[in-house]
């Protein structure tokens, strides 16, 4: 089966996992920097951006990873730095805790949350998912407006205004399209906080003005459970930091790279 991945850059490998509904665009204000030190490798996850749905595998953060390894088994890429959003981040940690991963940085990772928290992660990107699925075409005439794209953005960035319209009307459309959306919805019930991967050098990131997985209480779970790990909150941030912020973001990605060129 072809799989969806953008590839470029040459040097040490570091993987790119995007977060529920999403896509591996999402990374695109930040890819180009990572390529001038680094071969990147951003996956579109099963069912989601032009990925095929696979029902076979499991449910969930261990399915996902289950994919991720052998994935990576396959191009023979050995103990890359994974870099993972949201539910990309939930991936990255696991397979950190399995050995997999040589290094992490994950940005807004689930799993740090409680009964609450999770609804309203989930409540959040459903509703968008809705709109986006009900109201394409006025949707798309809003996000070419910085007004439009503040008000239908807010959730997930801390500049929505700064996010091109294009990949907007484009993020929500590969939102809407998701077929692994409603099984990896379902599988969060039942997601836990994933444990500490002594040995691994991790970098846990959380935008102060994310408002899908509030970085107050849910940074504060992160370190208790992480305590070895670098533990960062962004200013002016949101879930998806990389458009809000994107050179502090590459910055902290490179920092993390017990391999990069810039250390």
């Amino acid at each position: 089966m072809t799989v969806a991945v953008h590839v470029g850059g040459a040097g040490p490998d570091i993987v790119l996992l995007h977060g529920l509904g999403s896509r591996w665009q999402i990374f695109t204000p930040i890819i180009g920097a990572l390529e001038q030190h680094h071969r990147v490798h951003a996956f579109d996850l099963p069912g989601f951006g032009e990925q095929p749905y696979q029902p076979s595998l499991r449910p969930g953060i261990a399915g996902l990873a289950d994919w991720v390894s052998a994935e990576l088994q396959a191009r023979g890429i050995l103990s890359p730095h994974i870099v993972g959003s949201s539910m990309g981040a939930g991936i990255a940690l696991e397979l950190a805790r399995r050995g997999i991963a040589g290094s992490v940085t994950a940005f807004a990772p689930i799993g740090f949350w409680n009964a609450a928290e999770r609804r309203w992660c989930v409540g959040v990107l459903s509703v968008l998912r809705i709109a986006a699925r009900a109201m394409p075409r006025l949707l798309g005439v809003a996000l070419h407006t910085r007004a439009g794209r503040a008000v239908l953005l807010f959730p997930l960035f801390g500049r929505p205004a700064h996010v091109a319209p294009e990949a907007a009307i484009a993020d929500l459309a590969a939102l809407a399209a998701s077929d692994g959306f409603a099984a990896a919805r379902a599988s969060f019930r039942k997601q836990r906080t994933i444990p500490a991967a002594d040995g691994v050098p991790t970098t846990i990131v959380w935008g102060r003005r994310d408002l899908v997985l509030p970085a107050r209480t849910q940074s504060r779970r992160a370190c208790r459970v992480w305590g070895s790990a670098h533990h960062v909150l962004l200013d002016g941030c949101g879930h998806l930091p990389f458009s809000d912020a994107p050179e502090r973001c590459v910055a902290l990605i490179l920092a993390a790279h017990p391999s990069s060129s810039t250390r």
